[in-house]
């Protein structure tokens, strides 16, 4: 296993990752970040949650020129989200070294904010293509001085339709420069932007092994359209979920989710692409924060979103196809922890999940939904199995001196105890 002490970088850096945390190489960050450091073009096909951020970061922050204000490296990202969390790894990597800045720029925040910080002078610039257009055309980038440029989740970009803006920065670029491309997926479209834009490149594969979808509990339940609210419902009480993402394929669905749950007493919020970015903004540190318990969310509106400890995600709709499964799951079991991913199968879903089913090489455990009389011994047995590890590890004296106490023929310890799970059951 390869440590970050044996890549040749500067000690600021290596400090920097240090604090941060890691010490070993992850797969992606092992074959892409030698040759990168060496200036070598890379296509490299790694998933979320792979620690490529850090792949790129390393050496773009290596060969920053800090008395040169102009920009010399931009990355460019799908969401506003992914944006945030790209320039924020990037400051940490980079936080030893002095006077380097980084910007994000993107939609929804007012442009001025942005043209100011860009007029005082930047090193690096992450930006979704659409904001990164607008300063161009405004005259508020110059990008003559680029030696960098990192494709970040360039087949999302693709799917949200960013190839002809992806192009024109391109071409707002020098000939000469390095080009490092990430994407989950290499479709042909990924293909030609990299035969026409990079020089050589290195191709790097990560495969999909279980260090990617490391430890994340797969399971399918075969629902009833008309049922789908209620066994989402089953779900939650049976497995005790107490946050969860949840996704719909439409912005009907996530409304009608959200308006169900919000009516059975859950903490629920919703995001979807008709939202403003202020709206969303919002939501998301809510659910971040813990300040509400479960979010719905359509794929577009979810993407980049890079959130800590969620345990469960729950595919309320079967995606249209296996990429945008395992974006979705994706979401959970980040930074090594591990989490289930439940999708609900009706009869509409058979012909997708079949499809996802058998790429997933069995990794999918379909699963019967619990009854009625099943969730009731789970929730009895959960209570019960607090009980015993009490029992385990507190003094119970007073406790047991006082079922004694209030115990007699016609009262006994069993009937006393069933009372008082029926009591804590419904509380």
């Amino acid at each position: 296993m390869m440590n970050f002490d044996d890549l040749n970088i500067s000690d600021e850096i290596r400090k920097a990752i240090g604090k941060m945390g890691f010490t070993k190489l992850t797969p992606i960050q092992k074959m892409a970040i030698p040759p990168a450091l060496k200036g070598i073009d890379i296509t490299a096909q790694a998933q979320t949650g792979s620690g490529k951020t850090i792949a790129f970061a390393i050496p773009v922050l290596e060969k920053i020129f800090i008395d040169d204000r102009s920009p010399q490296a931009i990355v460019l990202c799908p969401t506003r989200e992914l944006c945030l969390q790209v320039a924020g790894e990037i400051d940490k990597v980079g936080a030893n070294i002095k006077k380097l800045k980084v910007l994000a720029v993107y939609g929804g925040q007012p442009i001025g904010k942005q043209t100011r910080v860009l007029k005082k002078g930047v090193h690096i610039v992450v930006g979704t293509p659409g904001r990164i257009i607008d300063h161009i055309q405004k005259g508020n980038l110059d990008l003559i001085g680029v030696e960098r440029v990192v494709l970040d989740e360039a087949d999302e970009m693709l799917d949200m339709g960013f190839r002809e803006d992806i192009e024109e920065i391109l071409k707002e670029t020098p000939y000469r420069k390095q080009t490092l491309l990430f994407s989950a997926t290499i479709p042909q479209e990924i293909r030609k932007i990299a035969k026409n834009y990079q020089n050589n490149p290195k191709f790097i594969k990560i495969s999909n092994k279980k260090q990617n979808i490391p430890k994340i509990t797969q399971y399918a339940f075969k629902t009833n359209h008309k049922h789908k609210l209620d066994d989402l419902m089953k779900l939650i009480d049976a497995y005790d979920i107490k946050s969860a993402l949840i996704f719909s394929n439409t912005k009907k669905g996530v409304d009608f989710i959200y308006k169900n749950l919000k009516k059975e007493g859950c903490s629920v919020e919703s995001i979807h692409g008709d939202m403003s970015q202020k709206t969303r903004d919002k939501v998301m540190n809510k659910f971040r924060n813990g300040n509400v318990s479960f979010l719905v969310a359509t794929d577009v509106a979810s993407r980049g979103l890079d959130i800590s400890n969620l345990d469960f995600i729950i595919n309320y709709d079967v995606p249209q196809n296996y990429d945008s499964y395992v974006h979705r799951i994706g979401r959970t079991a980040r930074a090594g922890n591990s989490g289930f991913a439940f999708t609900l199968v009706s009869k509409e879903d058979v012909i997708n999940f079949n499809n996802i089913k058998k790429i997933s090489k069995g990794n999918i455990i379909e699963k019967k939904l619990p009854t009625d009389s099943e969730i009731e011994d789970i929730k009895n047995k959960r209570v019960l199995d607090e009980v015993k590890n009490s029992i385990e590890v507190d003094n119970l004296e007073e406790y047991l001196d006082a079922i004694k106490k209030n115990s007699s023929a016609d009262i006994t310890p069993e009937e006393i105890a069933a009372g008082l799970l029926k009591k804590v059951r419904k509380n």
